[in-house]
């Protein structure tokens, strides 16, 4: 059985538990506490960080690679498009997320200078939005549980309102209702 070193409040972890129950794989969560990590984390991955996956001894972290590991390991149901065009939308949009999550992590850190950089984010995923349904494309996928878990926590920790954003705010609706996503709102409003 596959086992995930998670943490409820990582989006990172949020992106792996999100992609397992889209695929409907069982595993076993064990949760890190990421103010005390314990010594035995930094063997499953010199960094410390979470999620990390092992699966009968092999082990594997980095939130992206191991949603990719999942779709080749799990296709059912794909969460890439079969059409190459949109898997490379998907891909660079999740390999260019860190434009996202920086102007997160200042605001999380109390830095109100990046208020503009995160709205211009949240800008220019609205736009992304307003010229296709999903993040991934023609379909819902990878990109799209890529940023939702961001996406999620700013407007619960951050009181962001994503009214002048509305093509965001329905894809927010809609990705919302897939039960995945839903199950991580309710951790989200939990923490």
């Amino acid at each position: 059985m596959l086992t995930l070193y998670d943490a409820a409040r990582c989006p990172y972890c949020a992106r792996v538990r999100i992609v397992l129950a889209e695929k409907d794989v069982e595993y076993e969560a064990i949760e890190i506490d990421l103010s005390d990590r314990p010594a035995w984390i930094y063997e499953k991955n010199s960094t410390g960080r979470v999620p990390v996956v092992e699966e009968d001894g092999w082990v594997l972290p980095e939130s992206a690679v191991i949603m990719e590991y999942l779709e080749e390991r799990h296709p059912e149901p794909p969460l890439l498009a079969a059409d190459p065009a949109d898997r490379a939308l998907a891909r660079l949009r999740i390999f260019r997320h860190d434009t996202f999550t920086d102007p997160y992590y200042a605001l999380r850190r109390g830095d109100e200078s990046a208020r503009p950089a995160f709205d211009a984010q949240l800008a220019r995923l609205d736009a992304m939005l307003e010229l296709q349904p999903w993040l991934s494309g023609a379909g819902y996928g990878l990109a799209d549980v890529a940023y939702v878990p961001w996406v999620l926590r700013a407007r619960h920790l951050l009181g962001v309102e994503l009214g002048p954003y509305p093509a965001l705010a329905d894809w927010l609706e809609r990705v919302s209702s897939r039960p995945a996503v839903a199950a991580e709102a309710g951790i989200v409003a939990a923490l």
